[in-house]
Order: C-alpha cells, then sequence, then structure tokens
C-alpha cells in the first residue's frame, strides 16, 4: 500500500523500525469501513475473533488473549527518563539508552512472515487545539480493530497532523507474548511508546493509557495544561442549563457508573439528566475566557465487563449492544452471544470459558469470564453520551471531584477551602483495599488524583504543575475541588449511603455549592453540606436524617491516624512542594 504521508519525520521512524522488525508486508490504517470490513473477516479466518450473532450484536466480535497477558503490568512499566530523579519515587525507572538498546534487542526481527499496521490517530476531535496525534505500529489486527474504535483513526490525522514533528512514536511487538520479557516503556522526553510481549489491551492499545495519561502528562506540564485521569460529566437541571464535573476515583470505585448515571425518578421527572462527555480520561486547558476546559481525548470505552448490568450501569451495558469487541469473555454457543458474571442471574450452560475450555455456567465453580474481561465500545453508542462529545473547544469545568473508600474517615463529600488545599486533599487520596485486590482487606493505598500508575513524571513535580494551574486561574473562575466517599460503613459494616443513581444528590449540592447558591458547615478538613441541603426525597427509608448527620460526621481522632499516613507517603518525596507541606501542617493544626 501506498505511505499516505509524505512527513519526512514520519516516513524515515517508519522505515528504521521496518528494518528493526522485518515485515513481510505493510498495511497503513485510512480507517474506511471497506478496510475495517476485511481485516475483521482475516482475525475470523485465523481464529484470533470470533464473529457474534450479527442480530442480536451486530458488528460485536470475541477475542481470547493469551492466558497469561490478561491485565496490565505495573510491574513491568517503565518511564524512561534521562534520570531516576525525573521519573520519581512512584515510577518504574530504566536509562533511556539501556531500554532501547533492551527493546530493540527483543523486537528485532519480531515481524518476519508477519504484517505491519501502520496506525495514525487523533486523540481528541482531529484537528483541536486540545488535540494530539500518535502513530501506532503493530503487529496485531486485535490492536487494530481496537484503536479504530477507541481513537479517531484514517488520513484525515495525517492531512491535520502535515509535516509536524508533534507526533507521538508508538511501536508495538506481540514478539512471543512472554512474560518474562514483556515491557512497556515509555520515553516521555522522546514522544515515545515501546510494547512488547503483550497483547493485552492496556498494555497495547498505546493512545490509551500510554499516550493519554503517562506521556500527555509529561507534554502537558512543559505545554501548561493536564492529562488527568477524570471522567467528565454534564448534569443537566430543571432549568436546562448543563455544568460540567470531572471526578478522579481509584480503581473499583464506581468511576464508569458515575460517567453514565441515571438520575433517581424523582429528579429524572424534574428534569434532572447526566450526560457522559468521557468515563475516564480529561485534557484540560485554559479557555480565551480564563475558565479551564476539558475533552475527553478518547473515541470509545474500554470497560470491565464483570458486574456491568441493567441495574448498575445499563447505558454501558447498551453501548456494548453494536461494534463492540469483548476480551476474555464467556462465549454462549446456544445462541452465539457472550456472557460475564454480573450480568444477569442466567449462566449459559453449553458455552467456552475464556481460556477457550467447555464451561458449564450452571454447574461450574469457575468463573467464566475473566474478573477483568472487558469491552471495547464506541462512545456513539451510549445512551446518555453528551451532544458536547466531538467540540474541539471542550466544555467548562465546574468542579473537580476525587474520591475514594474509605469506611470511617472520610464524610459523604467535602469542600476543599481553596485550590490548593483542592491540590491537597487530590494528592492524599487513598481506598481502603476491598476483596477484589489481592493482599489484605482494608489497607490503605494511596493513590494521588488515581493518577499513581500513570503520571509520566515525578509525582512531586506534577503536583507542583497544579498549583502552578491554579495560580494561573482567577479564583472566581476555577473550578472548585471536592471530596466524596460513596463508601462510609456503620459500626456493623454496612454500607450507609445507597450509591448508584443517588450519588446525583451529591452531585446536585456540588453544584449548588459551585454557585453560592448554599451555605456549608467548615469543619478541621474543609467544608461539609448542611444536613438540610442534601435531598433525601424517596430514601428516607434508607437513609434517615440521623444516618445523613453520621455520614457527613468528621471524627478528629480518625484524622490524626491518617496525618502519620500522609505523613509517611510524604517522606517519599524530597521535592515535595512547600504548598502541601503547609496544608499539611494546617490540617495537622485544624485536628488539634
Amino acid at each position: 500500500m501506498e505511505n499516505m504521508t509524505s512527513n519526512k519525520s514520519v516516513l524515515s521512524w517508519i522505515n528504521e523500525k521496518i528494518d528493526l522488525v522485518k515485515p513481510e508486508k505493510v498495511v497503513w490504517i485510512d480507517g474506511t469501513q471497506e478496510q475495517i470490513e476485511a481485516l475483521r473477516a482475516e482475525a475470523c479466518s485465523t481464529g484470533e475473533m470470533i464473529k457474534l450473532n450479527q442480530e442480536l450484536l451486530p458488528d460485536c466480535y470475541l477475542h481470547r488473549t493469551a492466558v497469561n497477558d490478561v491485565a496490565r503490568v505495573e510491574g513491568r512499566t517503565f518511564i524512561c527518563a534521562p534520570t531516576k530523579e525525573e521519573a520519581g519515587p512512584t515510577n518504574n525507572w530504566m536509562d533511556p539508552a539501556e531500554a532501547y538498546e533492551m527493546l530493540y534487542a527483543i523486537a528485532k526481527d519480531s515481524y518476519k512472515g508477519r504484517t505491519m499496521y501502520v496506525i495514525p490517530y487523533s486523540m481528541g476531535p482531529v484537528g483541536s487545539k486540545f488535540s494530539k496525534i500518535g502513530i501506532e505500529l503493530t503487529d496485531s489486527i486485535y490492536v487494530v480493530l481496537n484503536m479504530v474504535i477507541m481513537t479517531r483513526v484514517g488520513t484525515d490525522v495525517l492531512k491535520a497532523l502535515g509535516d509536524s514533528e508533534d507526533w507521538v512514536r508508538g511501536l508495538h511487538c506481540k514478539c512471543d507474548i512472554d512474560e518474562e520479557k514483556r515491557y512497556i516503556c515509555q520515553f516521555p522526553q522522546d514522544n515515545t511508546i515501546i510494547s512488547v510481549n503483550s497483547g493485552y489491551g492496556g498494555n497495547v492499545l498505546l493512545g490509551k493509557k500510554c499516550f493519554a495519561l503517562r506521556i500527555a502528562s509529561y507534554q502537558g506540564k512543559n505545554e501548561g495544561w493536564q492529562a488527568e485521569h477524570m471522567l467528565i460529566l454534564g448534569l443537566q437541571k430543571p432549568d436546562g442549563e448543563i455544568r460540567y464535573i470531572c471526578a478522579a476515583f481509584p480503581s473499583a470505585c464506581g468511576k464508569t457508573n458515575l460517567a453514565m448515571l441515571i438520575p433517581p425518578e424523582g429528579y429524572y421527572k424534574n428534569g434532572y439528566r447526566v450526560w457522559c462527555v468521557g468515563d475516564d480520561i480529561s485534557w484540560i486547558r485554559k479557555g480565551e475566557d480564563g475558565r479551564l476546559y476539558a475533552i475527553n481525548p478518547e473515541n470509545g470505552f474500554f470497560g470491565v465487563a464483570p458486574g456491568t448490568n441493567e441495574k448498575s450501569n445499563p447505558n454501558a451495558l447498551a453501548s456494548t449492544r453494536k461494534g463492540t469487541i469483548f476480551t476474555n469473555v464467556a462465549h454462549n454457543l446456544d445462541d452465539n452471544t457472550v456472557w460475564w458474571e454480573g450480568l444477569d442471574k442466567n449462566p449459559p450452560a453449553n458455552a467456552v470459558e475464556w481460556k477457550g475450555n467447555p464451561w458449564n455456567g450452571q454447574e461450574s465453580e469457575e468463573k467464566g469470564a475473566h474478573p477483568n474481561s472487558r469491552f471495547t465500545a464506541p462512545a456513539v453508542n451510549c445512551p446518555c453520551i453528551s451532544s458536547e462529545f466531538e467540540n474541539p473547544d471542550g466544555v467548562p469545568i465546574s468542579a473537580i471531584v476525587f474520591g475514594g473508600r474509605r469506611a470511617k474517615l472520610a464524610p459523604l463529600v467535602y469542600q476543599s477551602r481553596d485550590w490548593n488545599h483542592g491540590v491537597f486533599v487530590g494528592s492524599i487520596m487513598a481506598s481502603e483495599t476491598t476483596a477484589a485486590a489481592s493482599g489484605a482487606v482494608g489497607v490503605v493505598r494511596r493513590d494521588p488524583m488515581a493518577m499513581l500508575p500513570f503520571c509520566g513524571y515525578n509525582m512531586a513535580d506534577y503536583w507542583q504543575h497544579w498549583i502552578n494551574i491554579g495560580a494561573g486561574l482567577d479564583p472566581e473562575k476555577a473550578p472548585k475541588i471536592f471530596n466524596v466517599n460513596w463508601f462510609r460503613k456503620d459500626d456493623e459494616g454496612n454500607f450507609m449511603w445507597p450509591g448508584f443513581g443517588d450519588n446525583l444528590r451529591v452531585l446536585d449540592w456540588i453544584i449548588d455549592r459551585c454557585e453560592g447558591k448554599v451555605e456549608a458547615d467548615e469543619t478541621a478538613i474543609g467544608y461539609v453540606p448542611k444536613a438540610a441541603d442534601i435531598n433525601l426525597e424517596g430514601i428516607e427509608d434508607e437513609v434517615s436524617d440521623a444516618q445523613l448527620k453520621e455520614l457527613l460526621s468528621v471524627d478528629v481522632s480518625l484524622w490524626k491516624d491518617e496525618v502519620a499516613g500522609i505523613e509517611e507517603f510524604y517522606g517519599k518525596f524530597d521535592r515535595l512542594p512547600a504548598t502541601l507541606k503547609a496544608e499539611l501542617e494546617t490540617l495537622k493544626a485544624n485536628i488539634k
């Protein structure tokens, strides 16, 4: 196939990589429906993908990864910056020269007898000032078909790039899927990502965490914007106005559910709606009016399948009904559809489990789907996708929300005193481990801004970047910063808040605070709602006034223990911003 561009930096880089990996042929991905159809057919002919029931699941396919290759591998993920200090204490570091030498030795000749696919893709709407362009080379049709869903792919991307050298270089080589030689390496100073010996989405869809967070966070630091692990939702109130919120949560805290929330019945009848702009990543820039604006750089959802059902997230489920690739779920042979744990109460009896073995879901103790099995679904399928999803200028952000799982410590919601206090609140974010994570239950895991595995440089410098962004904003126009905790428990260990759609009640208060419509009570940790301002209409049986007061209470003695944990965590950073040290001292003084 002809080269689709005359960009010298692109062509010389691709030629270097052709010399390295020695493909049998090179195919440029133009994003046309004809080419996508041909690739799907080819993947089905080799058994790489299985075509599902086209009446029930049009344009949907099933894929199984190798059994040793089912999740992101943080231990094999490296930031290859010139010095260890630039990568910081929370990242794995490798010297760039050593990393290139090692990776090229692994990748050498690995495409022999294989096709090299050249994927030009845009993170964000093509041509937007927010957007960035990448080129991924891969020997996997699965990667191509996922990238076509997750990003904007095709000839118009190369037109938008023109002769520019500002693009992210991505090389993916399946090699032998050898977990001992599996590496996912980011070179932030070189705008380069190299992934070898994996075929699993999170390690090989290089536009996702590798580019959109690790590389982009470093670009943002240098260029004065932010790449954040945040959903973006629009809350429409009865007056028809829509206010936008960015929110960051560690995994297993209901991030996708919040992004696609369905309001409680009473709210819905009154005209409340939630519109999903993005479920995972936000790129944030200052607009000409001095406010912060965000786009979702992605074009699809890469969601966890188990637990997704009609009750937990009907919008996510609806998103998967066409044009979706399912990975490592169970295959129902009776009707050629898919199934996973938590989808419904009727597991198929005549099925194949995620590893490819016969499976009777009615009798087997084994799981049909891998706990980290996935769906890759086009965002346009989502019933509540925002009309602003393609807006090249992004949406104006009223509030930034941080959250985590804390059984006793954090109240249902509290507001930071100001921007810098909000950065502090984000930097101390933590979740207590659940049974889902390996290891002990109830252990506090720090995950600042939910960026711990995804920050492409020293996290202390990342916090300073947040502080610098705030210093450039008019405090009147800056988003207000909040912390939420849907997971508070009573003394018997029961959750005190119903969660899911009822979380809208808290978002409603958050927007009221942003617009100065309600007062709040100042506590040692920030502002908490007056109980009367959280609307319990319709859930009075589940949450009594007394329980709400408990949900909003701040136990100073628990915060004394928390301070010790924060100090220990901050102790890892020799470049900790003075602003955060001062915020910690304020917290200590307040809880005395």
